[in-house]
């Protein structure tokens, strides 16, 4: 069986007066994620009121997930994040490797196997 990208999504709520320390921080975290080897995607959406974001991440194997889990914009800067906001949901879909299933239970992350599909 051939590699499986992996995809999270990353549901937050903003603390009341934290915007623009969340919005700095998730800047800082994207900016991060643009030199990590095998990271294809980092996208944030915002509620239309900027209360709620989703984080999309993909990435292209359970390789640069760990890599990912493992490095500064993980280690250093979620637990920045964390302060100004709540981490109200963490979806992994496809097979993040044993580590990262690890990391991502003490986030609550609920894990969706590969099935079937087309990636392009």
């Amino acid at each position: 069986m051939a590699e499986q990208m992996v995809r999270l999504t990353v549901d937050l709520t903003v603390n009341e007066g934290k915007l623009d320390a969340f919005m700095s921080i998730a800047e800082t975290m994207t900016a991060g994620c643009r030199t990590e080897h095998g990271t294809l995607g980092y996208d944030w959406f915002s509620s239309g009121d900027k209360k709620r974001f989703r984080l999309v991440e993909t990435y292209e194997n359970a390789d640069a997930v760990l890599a990912h889990f493992t490095g500064p914009v993980v280690t250093q800067l979620v637990p920045k994040l964390a302060a100004v906001c709540s981490i109200d949901g963490l979806e992994v879909y496809g097979d993040p490797g044993p580590k990262v299933r690890e990391l991502a239970a003490g986030f609550g992350a609920e894990i969706f196997e590969f099935w079937v599909g087309i990636n392009r």
